[in-house]
C-alpha cells in the first residue's frame, strides 16, 4: 500500500459556492512577472542610433541658394525635386536624413523654408541637397 492510495481515486472536488475560474484568469496566475515594466523599451531607445547634424560649407550655401532661385522662378509649374534633409529626433540628440521627391509648392523666404506640395515643410537650413 502507497502513501496516497486512499485518495487518489477520489473524484475532484467542485466548489457548490464558487463559480469555476475562466482559463484566462487561471492561467494568468503563471504569467511571468515583470518587475521594470517599459525597461527594454528603454533599452531599446538608448540604443537606437542618431546622426549629427552636416554643416555645409560655403560652396554648397551657394549651390543650394542657386538651386532655390531657379524652383522659386519657376513655381507657377511646380516643379519636382528630389530632396534630401535632416530631421530632427523628437527624443534623442541629433535626428536622420530623409529624402524625398515631389513638386514644390511654395518657396517662402520670409520663413526660409520650401513647402511640398503634400505640405511637408522643410528649413532651408536642414537642407543638404537638391536635385531639380
Amino acid at each position: 500500500m502507497n502513501k496516497y492510495d486512499d485518495i487518489i481515486n477520489m473524484p475532484h472536488h467542485v466548489s457548490k459556492i464558487r463559480k469555476p475560474m475562466s482559463l484566462q484568469n487561471r492561467s494568468a496566475q503563471f504569467a511571468p512577472f515583470s518587475a521594470l515594466t517599459g525597461y527594454d523599451e528603454k533599452i531599446k531607445e538608448v540604443a537606437r542610433e542618431t546622426s549629427r547634424k552636416i554643416e555645409l560649407d560655403e560652396g554648397i550655401k551657394l549651390m543650394l541658394n542657386e538651386r532655390l532661385r531657379l524652383i522659386k522662378n519657376d513655381i507657377k509649374l511646380r516643379p519636382k525635386v528630389t530632396i534630401t534633409y535632416f530631421v530632427r529626433d523628437n527624443k534623442k540628440r541629433g535626428g536622420h536624413y530623409k529624402t524625398i521627391t515631389l513638386n514644390v509648392k511654395v518657396v517662402d523666404e520670409v520663413y526660409k523654408r520650401i513647402i511640398l506640395i503634400d505640405n511637408t515643410i522643410i528649413s532651408f537650413d536642414n537642407i543638404i541637397d537638391i536635385k531639380l
